[in-house]
């Protein structure tokens, strides 16, 4: 049986796509530790090539070695128990955090491709995209519970942690899904969760590397 931890983080000096895995772990009540990428160390090339996918980042749980965060986020889930109570929710939870990958990439390529030029378009387009997000919240318990079942799940933190990211990107957008809104402000309310993101940790790191947000 593996047994959880050490953790360790490795990735640029942003929230990006380890936050989501950080406000996890926070909210489960434990510690990792952050091995901080800086540019220079980075192109010097040595550690992108011994990354398995040429790319960051990475995440160390004692011996195991991973690569890609959505992988993070499921073995996570299934060490604490946020993968649902059963095989239906499983699939349904795979189905969100598919979802949000979608919401992810288009975000990203917002952000560091299209920002000066692609904005008011993406701002005007994204209570459509958060939409599946309310239709969904609306099917489970009238939106009072998690995105998917009565437990909270790996796919409500990636998901609220997006989310938060488009509220600084578009503080109106969820003038249209009031499920949303109160669901976000929900789940970031867990006393350890609310400890994190009021922590200078968060609050210091950057949401994305080039000052777009």
């Amino acid at each position: 049986m593996l047994v959880p931890g050490p953790f360790t983080i490795t990735y640029f000096p942003v929230r990006g796509r380890c936050e989501a895995v950080r406000m996890l772990l926070a909210d489960q009540g434990q510690e990792w530790q952050e091995d901080v990428v800086t540019m220079d160390r980075w192109q010097k090339g040595e550690l992108k090539k011994s990354c398995l996918f040429g790319q960051l980042p990475k995440f160390q749980d004692g011996d195991l070695t991973l690569y890609q965060s959505n992988a993070f986020l499921r073995h996570l889930a299934r060490t604490y128990g946020l993968y649902g109570k059963d095989q239906r929710e499983a699939a349904l939870l795979d189905m969100v955090n598919d979802g949000v990958e979608d919401l992810r990439l288009k975000y990203a390529q917002l952000i560091y491709q299209n920002y000066e030029n692609g904005k008011a378009a993406y701002v005007e387009a994204l209570p459509a995209q958060l939409c599946p997000f309310e239709t969904l919240l609306s099917q489970n318990r009238a939106g009072q519970a998690f995105i998917i079942g009565d437990q909270i799940s790996f796919a409500d933190y990636n998901l609220v942690e997006l989310v938060r990211n488009h509220l600084v990107l578009a503080p109106g957008c969820l003038g249209s899904c009031p499920l949303l809104a109160a669901y976000v402000e929900r789940v970031t309310s867990r006393p350890r969760l609310r400890t994190y993101l009021e922590s200078a940790t968060h609050r210091d790191r950057p949401i994305n590397g080039n000052g777009k947000q």
